[in-house]
């Protein structure tokens, strides 16, 4: 099967190291999102400056450097979808970055986890094609294993309410049925999200570090989908908090 053709060769035909020079004074440690709206209030919020900038042929894609309670951290937005996701990581760690911080939106397969709340992904089922190219075959891969306890302390110190469990990564929105939902939640995963098995292979490859969360959105444990807060203009202060979060753990492991 073509998915099992797995090369473990660092060295591509095309590789970041051709495309991306290092960044002067890029922080090691970076904060990224997938919600515009969100990382524009949160740009703005710090003052941030830009300071480097990538590009797909969907544009440019500009990297940020902020001061968050003293200490300098990257900030940069990342494309929904595996593929452009894993490509802008790659983008960044050449760039000098040595640890990100993700977070973004996800359904839930489970309609008791609220709106808006916090969801630790411990591990994340491979439904896309973009993690096959990173690591072997395997229908699932561990994340977050080196953090999530630090993670699940900061939380537990200000009373914030989360939810750990397992994620289905998958490639199209448009393919996620009803036999599929019930199969996954048998599998045990209790949200659904576009990115973040690729995005843990991507680190392990490169033997960079990576921590990422999510905050609930739209409902899929329903008889009909329940859009609830998915849209990126919505409880723009509860998303607030989840970036907040983020700057939050991203300083403590930069410090």
């Amino acid at each position: 099967m073509i998915l099992e053709q797995f090369d473990s060769n660092k060295t591509a035909f095309i590789n970041p190291w051709n495309m991306i020079e290092p960044v002067k004074d890029m922080p090691k440690v970076a904060v990224a999102c997938y919600a515009y709206t969100t990382f524009d209030r949160m740009i703005q919020r710090l003052h941030a400056e830009q300071i480097a900038t990538t590009s797909t042929a969907n544009g440019i894609k500009p990297i940020y450097k902020a001061n968050y309670k003293g200490v300098e951290l990257g900030l940069f937005m990342l494309d929904v979808g595996a593929p452009m996701s894993a490509a802008l990581m790659e983008d960044v760690y050449q760039m000098g970055v040595d640890t990100m911080i993700i977070f973004g939106t996800c359904g839930v397969l489970d309609g008791a986890i609220e709106d808006c709340s916090i969801i630790i992904p411990n591990s994340a089922v491979r439904d896309e094609g973009t993690s096959y190219h990173y690591m072997k075959s395997s229908d699932e891969i561990e994340v977050n294993e080196n953090y999530i306890e630090m993670f699940k302390e900061m939380l537990e110190e200000y009373q914030i309410h989360y939810t750990e469990g397992k994620v289905w990564t998958t490639d199209s929105i448009y393919r996620e049925t009803q036999d599929k939902i019930t199969a996954r939640k048998n599998q045990g995963c209790i949200c659904v999200d576009m990115e973040c098995s690729a995005n843990a292979a991507v680190a392990k490859f490169r033997e960079k570090n990576l921590f990422q969360f999510f905050y609930a959105a739209d409902n899929l444990d329903s008889e009909e989908w329940d859009v609830r807060s998915l849209s990126n203009d919505d409880k723009l202060e509860e998303k607030d908090k989840s970036a907040y979060i983020a700057l939050e753990f991203s300083k403590r492991l930069a410090e």
